[in-house]
């Protein structure tokens, strides 16, 4: 069984070589050798120059194909993946084109893997950590009051005016934030036309706690499904959303002001052209740490008074193993491929595991590659 891994970029590395590292068959494909080389030549000279065809000439059954390409190769992979009856994992989140894949792949066998990264990846496991300890807690009841939080952010180490950095292109936090979001807020569902308008202080609770701003992104209602939450429940709030410094909504204020009037082939073209300056001006020099925060946070109160409170908090930043970013996201892939492997995962398409077992696992794992993680509670 081979293990086809698609794209060398900045998100990769450090997935890449653990895997290589284990000894398992690689093949490396990506755009350019020299790029592939640069990042892996000392362990493998299995680089291939990638391009749909030659992928699907090279995929044999049983295979494994991870994507770390942009985000719309993730379905044409895939899809090459079913008609040669390999496996595949991506870390983006499963649109509705891969979610219709689900069929197929259950009746060959397969396991198409998405929302295996970071953020959807990581914040999947602590949230199915936490409500399975909460149902299991003498704290669960029914009728009690439940207000669940994720919150995830690439942010700088070393602060800057401009309070953001990037590591590739800032286009697709620029659509990001044009897209409508839904949460559900004090009881009532919060309907966003602009994520910016909901903008407010999180005070994450971190050894030192640390105040930032947060603001809810794409479609959180259905992660409560995914979630086990029990339809009974009486949910205050749940929201999934995004994690900026302090002072973001003030420094991006002219972003917002622009990218919230553009529209139509105009308004994409002028996006590229704002991508293309804030890639000139915000990017992270070489060696320059970044830095990850991400909390997840479910409590449950009875007459108002909180009975179960936990909170789990990771903090990461960039060292010499590689970006905080790349860290999180690319050694989370390389689980879903173990499990693959190990015939630990569901066929047909699915997104990070339930199974506490699995989860338990997959904490262990990435515990290393953050500076802090650790299971908080309140009460």
């Amino acid at each position: 069984m081979t293990i086809h891994w698609c794209g060398t970029g900045l998100s990769s590395v450090p997935g890449l070589r653990r895997i290589l590292e284990a000894g398992h068959d690689v093949t490396v494909w990506n755009r350019t050798f020299e790029e592939a080389d640069q990042a892996v030549g000392d362990l493998t000279q299995n680089i291939k120059i990638f391009a749909f065809d030659a992928l699907q000439a090279d995929l044999k059954a049983g295979d494994i194909a991870v994507s770390m390409l942009p985000t719309d190769f993730h379905l044409p992979v895939a899809k090459i993946c079913l008609a040669e009856n390999a496996h595949f994992v991506c870390s983006s989140y499963i649109s509705p084109e891969m979610a219709a894949l689900d069929s197929e792949a259950r009746a060959k066998g397969l396991c198409l893997v998405s929302e295996v990264g970071l953020d959807p990846g990581i914040d999947h496991l602590m949230a199915h950590h936490l409500v399975a300890d909460y149902r299991a807690s003498d704290a669960y009841d029914v009728n009690n009051v439940i207000s669940f939080k994720s919150f995830c952010g690439g942010v700088p180490k070393i602060s800057n005016a401009f309070r953001y950095k990037f590591s590739w292109s800032p286009i697709g936090v620029l659509k990001a934030l044009i897209a409508p979001s839904r949460s559900i807020r004090n009881f009532t569902p919060l309907n966003m036309t602009h994520s910016w308008d909901a903008i407010r202080n999180y005070v994450a609770p971190l050894p030192t706690p640390e105040t930032f701003e947060v603001y809810p992104n794409r479609d959180s209602l259905p992660f409560m499904e995914e979630y086990h939450f029990d339809e009974h429940w009486k949910v205050k709030e749940f929201e999934r959303g995004t994690l900026r410094l302090n002072g973001w909504a003030d420094a991006w204020a002219d972003v917002f002001n622009e990218i919230g009037s553009v529209s139509g082939p105009e308004g994409d073209e002028r996006l590229q052209e704002m991508s293309d300056q804030m890639w000139r001006d915000h990017a992270y020099e070489k060696d320059e740490p970044d830095r990850t925060v991400m909390c997840v946070d479910f409590k449950a109160e009875r007459d108002g008074i909180p009975i179960y409170h936990k909170t789990y908090v990771l903090d990461a930043w960039g060292d010499a193993r590689g970006s905080a970013m790349s860290r999180l996201v690319s050694v989370t892939m390389t689980l879903a491929i173990e499990s693959i492997l190990n015939r630990e995962l569901p066929v047909g398409v699915s997104a990070a595991p339930k199974d506490l077992k699995l989860v338990e696992n997959w904490m262990t794992a990435i515990e290393p590659q953050a500076q802090f993680l650790a299971l908080k509670s309140a009460l």
